[in-house]
């Protein structure tokens, strides 16, 4: 092959790269904005959370308490408000705890639980009177994995089955109405 000739195909393979670099910088603007335009998109998924502001509800009326088991108690008995139970678009299942204590006292609290992280949060406590007082300092605590308290078991058996929480506050009440009362034999209360 002629010296020539090498220049000329080398001349043409240089000439075909910078084609192809024009081209690319003549489309380059808009697919650079076709690919933010994908990175805001794609980035959409990962807003950081945000609680929304929780309601208090109206304090319970003993029709509408549900029981549920909650391990060993000492003779205590637990309940829910169907009433207040609720899911927000924060994905918090909110709810009311009616425990009644063995010894003849009635703890009446509004708490959340958030079914991914595991957690759960005290929103306010109620009185004796029927009016509720705000939690001092509301903060998220982690729920253990092994705990067996009343927030456990809400979090493992009725509210987050498989870490994620309930499609709707209804299927929440059919588990523990079908889960819990049903399955245990537990009396409504008086």
């Amino acid at each position: 092959m002629s010296f020539s000739r090498s220049l000329s195909t080398a001349g043409r393979r240089v000439r075909g790269l910078l084609g192809v670099l024009a081209a690319c910088a003549a489309f380059g603007a808009p697919a650079q904005e076709q690919w933010s335009k994908w990175d805001v998109d794609f980035d959409e998924d990962k807003k950081p959370w945000k609680e929304i502001e929780a309601r208090i509800p109206s304090y319970p009326k003993p029709g509408n308490l549900i029981s549920f088991e909650a391990g060993k108690t000492g003779g205590h008995r637990y309940f829910i408000d169907a009433q207040s139970l609720s899911l927000g678009e924060d994905d918090v299942v909110r709810y009311v705890l009616v425990v009644k204590a063995a010894g003849g006292a009635t703890n009446v609290t509004f708490e959340g639980i958030r079914c991914e992280l595991r957690q759960q949060k005290l929103y306010a406590i109620g009185q004796a009177n029927g009016n509720w007082t705000r939690a001092r300092n509301p903060q998220w605590r982690q729920i253990g994995a092994q705990e067996t308290s009343q927030h456990g078991t809400l979090l493992n058996e009725y509210f987050c089955a498989d870490r994620s929480h309930p499609a709707t506050p209804e299927q929440a009440i059919r588990r523990l109405k079908h889960s819990g009362s049903a399955r245990y034999g537990i009396p409504t209360p008086e």
